[in-house]
């Protein structure tokens, strides 16, 4: 489900590549619609689901079905009490946060204007999606994971029908994506209505002070907002600085991160939303051995799957963006200009799936403390290498400390979680490492020296960029699995244990 959330996805922006490419109304477009996202996947993929989930989980194990629900009806009336507020200040603050999430933009008054406008219209979707959020927490919690995964198509689906049919209506097309903003929180948060009614979890909001459970995750809230969305906070900062830099800035790292996130999505925001609940299981039945089992399994995962793919995308960066992105107002130039951030982007992608993994090892035992602190060096290092980088790569240096800071992220959380003996790795490592490290050189000798050249690709037509696409993916991919086939690599070796 994930995987179809994301293909639909790569559509919207594709769409939106189509119409508006990269340009004043697509650069403030991305600044209204990021700042909402932000706080989306704060919830959705982070720092709630995080602080939720583990408490939810120790509920279910220790109080009886009406403790749960007291619990849930409390936490959805605080919740949706603070977003209610949030929402308001948003809206009418919205030129204050334009100037603080894009401050190079209040030299140029029709790209501040227009970004303040869609900002209006976008900030109330923080309120929709969270709620909905929330309703995802519950159902992740009794293992139903394939509706909220599925749930972004609607925001996806919004998009494109917005940008297609009602932008030809309004005086400033690009307007229609901010309202396919807004209708697709209300749609998204409807859609989850129906299924937690089915399980006889829903929520009916009520304001208490004092309940335990409530307070519980307030308290593990504000470290773990902070704590997994630094990577979030990395790509605002890039979203800053870059907002000073050319017009088109903005736009060409929001492609390549997009191209960048849909691996990340489909395997790293999936696999960490899985084991979330059974790490928080195994820790509230006191199953230490089980809970290292299950982190030595994904972390095997994210090793199989991420560097192959940060490979590829390095290696298929034109041609992917000349075939996604390169047709209507999306020039060879803007092209080239994604191009250079995506290779950036994709040398952090490991870090960036190791992270959402290692952290679920601190959250799902309520230990909030060790992934901010490791956080706020994992930041300042990014703005430290921002400033460096800045100079001889512009936007593409901000790219770089990006992907830099998600690898010291990474290694802190694991170097902490190994020091504490809560992860211990099982034998067959440095083997195992070889095994991807053969693999992934054979696929990268296979598209580095027969793959066609981008002038080639430019030539194409759509149908041929296609299909040549699909063919080299495809060939990239075989070649990986087949070399590590050959080295002795079998499926049943990745299948996590039973208990």
């Amino acid at each position: 489900m994930t995987t179809i959330s994301r293909v639909f996805g790569l559509l919207r922006d594709v769409v939106i590549a189509h119409y508006f490419a990269a340009g004043t109304g697509s650069d403030a477009f991305f600044v209204a619609f990021k700042i909402p996202n932000y706080l989306r996947r704060l919830f959705a993929e982070g720092g709630f689901s995080q602080a939720f989930v583990p408490v939810l989980t120790e509920y279910k194990n220790l109080h009886d079905e009406k403790g749960v629900q007291d619990l849930l009806d409390h936490v959805s009336g605080r919740l949706a009490l603070i977003l209610f507020c949030v929402t308001v200040i948003g809206v009418i603050a919205a030129p204050i946060v334009i100037m603080i999430f894009a401050p190079g933009f209040a030299g140029n008054e029709e790209k501040f204007g227009l970004s303040v406008y869609m900002l209006r219209i976008t900030f109330p979707y923080i309120l929709f999606i969270s709620l909905t959020a929330f309703a995802g927490g519950i159902l992740n919690a009794y293992g139903r994971f394939a509706i909220p995964a599925f749930t972004p198509v609607l925001l996806n689906i919004s998009l494109i029908v917005c940008a297609i049919w009602l932008a030809p209506f309004l005086d400033e097309p690009v307007t229609a994506l901010a309202w396919g903003v807004l209708i697709a929180g209300i749609i998204q948060l409807l859609f989850q209505i129906p299924f937690l009614m089915g399980l006889k979890r829903m929520p009916r909001p009520r304001l208490r002070k004092g309940h335990t459970g409530v307070s519980k995750i307030l308290k593990l809230l504000i470290p773990t907002l902070f704590a997994v969305s630094i990577s979030q906070i990395n790509l605002i900062v890039d979203m800053i600085m870059a907002s000073f830099l050319v017009t088109g800035s903005i736009s060409w790292l929001y492609y390549s991160d997009r191209l960048m996130e849909f691996p990340l999505g489909v395997f790293g925001v999936a696999l960490a939303t899985v084991i979330l609940p059974n790490l928080s299981e195994k820790h509230a039945q006191g199953k230490p051995r089980h809970f290292m089992q299950m982190m030595d399994w994904a972390l095997r995962w994210v090793f199989l799957i991420s560097i192959p793919a940060a490979l590829g995308l390095m290696l298929l960066a034109g041609p992917m963006l000349t075939t996604i992105f390169q047709h209507g107002e999306f020039t060879p130039f803007h092209v080239e200009m994604s191009g250079k951030s995506l290779l950036m982007y994709a040398i952090g992608l490991p870090g960036f799936i190791l992270t959402k993994v290692l952290v679920s090892g601190y959250f799902s035992r309520q230990d909030t403390k060790t992934p901010v602190k490791i956080g706020v060096v994992a930041m300042f290092s990014n703005i430290i290498m921002n400033f460096i980088f800045i100079g001889p790569l512009v936007h593409a240096g901000l790219a770089l400390a990006t992907s830099l800071a998600a690898f010291i992220n990474a290694g802190l959380l694991f170097y902490f979680l190994r020091k504490g003996e809560f992860y211990i790795p099982e034998d067959g490592w440095l083997v195992f490492i070889l095994r991807i490290v053969f693999a992934s050189l054979i696929m990268s000798a296979l598209l580095f020296f027969m793959l066609p050249a981008i002038s080639l690709w430019t030539e194409w037509d759509l149908s041929t960029r296609v299909m040549q696409l699909g063919l080299w993916i495809i060939a990239g991919g075989m070649s990986y699995f087949a070399a590590l086939w050959l080295t002795g690599l079998r499926l049943k070796t990745m299948t996590l244990k039973a208990d």
